[in-house]
């Protein structure tokens, strides 16, 4: 946490298929195009010629072609492809095909969560449903909400010195984040007032051997973006968006295992947003590439970090995954 420690606490997509063409080769002289299945397009060579349709059969398709990237898959019938053809090269790879999105569609107009359990202390955590979380803060007046509904949780806080109210993945300090497979998270919430000094709403954790604590910020309070007062090391574009990174160094902080002196890794996106999907993953990995490697993972949770003032976040979706 940017000024103030952080106590413990705690908390799968593909699409498409591409279509086999021949790329840069000769189609099939003479071949029985099928009707009712799907023909194959030569992509850079020439077009079959002299053949008689056949009715209800497959599509013969010359091996040794360059597949396309980018198509739709093919649909209804089969394929029957002939062996030993030679690879060709140079072709030119079909285009117009659907490209798969690495941000699903997320529901950003929700309806705000009712019911829950409020929870009002400077230090408490727990799971609901198997999903952590805690409440943290460096003096009083925060609240925490949480539903049973994924990680989605209300927090409110009033002066309260370093708030933080988190809720997603509690693990155990066993294994590196990509033994857990791709983890990301879709959120969407509203939020009221003001975060104080400093602010940060989106991904937090911590992880130890070595001991770091993590941000990926997607939006905060007043101005910004933030930079966590750290050191930048880099930008790179994910998820519809440009994060820069930068890394600071706490020095004799309250972490998990007690007052520690230890990095801070920041993804800061540069465009705040309420709603969206965020590949944690990824962020874990563009880190690496600066060197800024994390250990055997304690947490990832959503989170909103506040640094005094009033306010408010109601999460009417929040969803962590990994697989």
């Amino acid at each position: 946490m940017a000024a103030g420690g952080a106590l413990p606490m705690g908390g799968r997509t593909g699409t498409g298929g591409t279509t086999s063409v021949a790329a840069g080769g000769k189609a099939e002289v003479g071949g029985f195009p099928a009707i009712g299945g799907t023909t194959a397009v030569a992509a850079g060579g020439k077009s079959a010629t002299g053949g008689f349709p056949a009715t209800g059969g497959t599509t013969a398709v010359a091996a040794g072609g360059k597949s396309a990237t980018g198509g739709f898959p093919a649909t209804g019938g089969t394929t029957a492809v002939a062996a030993g053809g030679t690879k060709a090269t140079g072709g030119t790879p079909a285009t117009g095909g659907a490209t798969a999105s690495t941000s699903p569609t997320v529901n950003c107009s929700g309806t705000a969560l009712t019911g829950g359990t409020q929870h009002c202390s400077s230090s408490a955590q727990g799971t609901v449903n198997g999903v952590g979380w805690s409440i943290w803060s460096s003096g009083s007046g925060g609240c925490m909400t949480t539903y049973g509904q994924g990680s989605a949780f209300k927090a409110t806080w009033n002066n309260s010195g370093d708030f933080l109210a988190r809720m997603g993945f509690q693990w155990d300090e066993t294994k590196t984040y990509d033994q857990y497979g791709t983890i990301s998270a879709d959120y969407s919430y509203t939020k009221t007032g003001s975060g104080g000094g400093y602010s940060f709403i989106g991904i937090y954790g911590w992880s130890n051997n070595p001991l770091i604590e993590f941000y990926i910020v997607d939006d905060w309070f007043g101005n910004g973006p933030p930079t966590g007062g750290g050191t930048l090391k880099g930008t790179f574009t994910v998820d519809g968006g440009t994060y820069k990174v930068y890394t600071h160094t706490q020095n004799n902080q309250p972490s998990i295992h007690g007052n520690a002196t230890f990095p801070q890794f920041f993804s800061v996106r540069q465009t705040a947003r309420q709603c969206g999907h965020i590949s944690v993953s990824e962020h874990f990995k563009q880190w690496a590439t600066y060197g800024m490697t994390l250990g055997k993972m304690y947490e990832a949770k959503l989170l909103v970090e506040a640094g005094g003032g009033q306010g408010s976040i109601d999460y009417s979706l929040g969803t962590m995954t990994a697989k």
